[in-house]
């Protein structure tokens, strides 16, 4: 629960490194909330307006620990936009399970030491 509430205190910060960890834990929690706010949703016999409320809430945290997630290998955040062109999210995918680079890099000191 920590990582979730780490990004969405930083949730502009698209600068640094952020580790695999981090990135999973966020996605993990923001799947299982997902999950409940849709449960909770269908349970009141609403549209899944709660849904697109929470999904609207976490996308810039979820972008920007995604573009620190690919700072983390190297990458550029502008790699995001390849989520846009078919099988890109494929690609992210890769790239999000990639190790860290080890050392610091342009964007930043290893989030590992």
């Amino acid at each position: 629960m920590q990582w979730y509430l780490k990004v969405l205190q930083n949730y502009v910060g698209f600068q640094g490194r952020a580790r695999r960890t981090e990135y999973w834990m966020f996605v993990l929690f923001s799947v299982i909330a997902c999950f409940i706010v849709g449960l909770i949703d269908g349970l009141l016999g609403l549209t899944p307006i709660l849904t697109l409320i929470y999904s609207l809430a976490v996308l810039l945290p979820s972008l920007a620990v995604l573009a620190r997630r690919l700072h983390d290998t190297g990458k550029s955040g502008w790699w995001i936009l390849i989520a846009l062109v078919p099988f890109g999210g494929i690609v992210l995918l890769v790239f999000a399970c990639l190790d860290s680079q080890p050392g610091d890099n342009k964007y930043g000191k290893n989030p590992k030491l």
